[in-house]
């Protein structure tokens, strides 16, 4: 069975959002790594809680951004 993950545990996560970030956008996103991707697209990866998931899509949707995907990345840790 299956035991539930607490939402303070870290998790991986992947978050694309359209453009090419500036690295200087990367102070916002503290901890989290930036890569372009040849689509045009940006992705934001690192380790998360639940809290600040939320923190980042908040600052996402404050800064106008279009947000792609979120996707929880699995890990050997998180199984």
């Amino acid at each position: 069975m299956e035991t539930q993950r607490s939402m303070n545990t870290p998790q991986l996560y992947e978050i694309r959002v359209v453009g090419h970030l500036s690295v200087n956008w990367q102070t916002r996103f503290e901890g989290l790594s930036m890569r372009h991707e040849p689509e045009g697209e940006t992705t934001l990866t690192g380790m998360l809680d639940q809290a600040a998931l939320h923190g980042v899509l908040v600052k996402i949707r404050n800064l106008g951004m279009n947000l792609i995907s979120v996707n929880r990345i699995e890990t050997t840790e998180s199984k």
